[in-house]
């Protein structure tokens, strides 16, 4: 499809120099699709534009007419950057390579994203020794994978009555991974619950 926007667009003008609608909306909806969000060539309506060059130059503001009929003479394309600016930043490529480097570099950022999850640890307030140690330790794990773990100390019937009592064993299980992570989000009572997050020490 872009190919045929390519080749296509000299013939856009009719003999008053006006551009032929039909035949230029027919060209860049072909089976209802945009080729792109960003406005080329004769999309470009500003009456002026601030246009960069293909080797990166600055040419300067100019009539948007002048600088497609640069970019047309050296057989690229003209694109409108930064649409926001006053007056608009064009930049005359090859669309077809600067749209293939864009999704190149949107594709690199993503890998290099990293997804973090909540883990969410269940805990009571009668909790042992040894089963708490197991939370620690499951806790620890994620955290050393980047997640984020929010450790949940539930209560039921009579045990509501003492929720300040039972803080301890959050600030234990703080302290405990201390050396590898940091309170995000500090105890906090929320219903029959008390939260509290952590996250990975940088």
């Amino acid at each position: 499809m872009l190919s045929t926007f390519l080749l296509c667009r000299r013939f856009l003008y009719d003999k008053t120099g006006m551009c032929n609608s039909f035949l230029f909306y027919f060209i860049v909806y072909w089976e209802g699709k945009k080729i792109s969000d960003l406005m080329v060539n004769e999309q470009i309506r500003d009456r002026e534009v601030r246009v960069i060059g293909e080797n990166g130059e600055q040419l300067g503001i100019m009539p948007s007419r002048e600088a497609m009929r640069l970019a047309e003479e050296a057989g690229l394309d003209l694109v409108k950057i930064t649409p926001t600016a006053k007056p608009p930043v064009c930049k005359i490529v090859d669309y077809g390579k600067f749209r293939y480097e864009q999704t190149r570099k949107e594709k690199e950022a993503k890998k290099k994203q990293r997804i973090i999850d909540v883990k969410e640890i269940r805990l009571s307030p009668n909790i042992d020794k040894n089963d708490l140690n197991t939370k620690v330790n499951a806790a620890r794990k994620f955290l050393t994978k980047g997640d984020k773990v929010k450790m949940t100390l539930r209560f039921r019937g009579r045990e509501m009555a003492h929720m300040a009592n039972s803080k301890h064993i959050l600030d234990d299980v703080a302290q405990q991974l201390s050396d590898i992570a940091v309170v995000e989000k500090a105890p906090k009572v929320e219903g029959r619950s008390m939260t509290m997050f952590l996250t990975e020490k940088r």
